[in-house]
């Protein structure tokens, strides 16, 4: 039987800038990809936040050059909690498997690893 299942993950960037963004997005997906053993046609959709201090690109942006054509996909600004992790782009990615929701693989680099330790490489 095949269920959607949600796959988190985060990154931090050093800069606002607008490749750093990209590089980094795609490197986060890249590992969502490989550790989860996903079938690009199998994802259902993709879902971006960025901090408030995040405005020189589009993280989905990322996702398009990576030839994701169909994936719909959606950007938002996470929300501005005071001393909360800064420069980080999140990712939450609906995939359709048969894998159990325990079984998925989330990727946390760089400083974002903080914020889900118990998820974290």
């Amino acid at each position: 039987m095949v269920f959607v299942r949600g796959i988190r993950g985060a990154v931090t960037v050093e800069r606002n800038d607008t490749q750093e963004i990209l590089d980094a997005t795609r490197e986060m997906l890249a590992l969502i990809i490989q550790r989860n053993q996903i079938n690009i046609k199998d994802i259902c959709s993709i879902f971006f936040t960025v901090t408030p201090d995040l405005n020189a690109g589009f993280p989905a942006k990322a996702a398009r050059d990576m030839g994701w054509e169909y994936v719909p996909l959606m950007c938002a600004l996470e929300v501005g909690v005071e001393k909360a992790l800064p420069r980080c782009i999140r990712v939450l990615v609906h995939v359709n498997t048969e894998k159990a929701q325990k079984d998925m693989k989330h990727v946390y680099l760089r400083n974002a690893a903080c914020l889900r330790p118990d998820l974290s490489d």
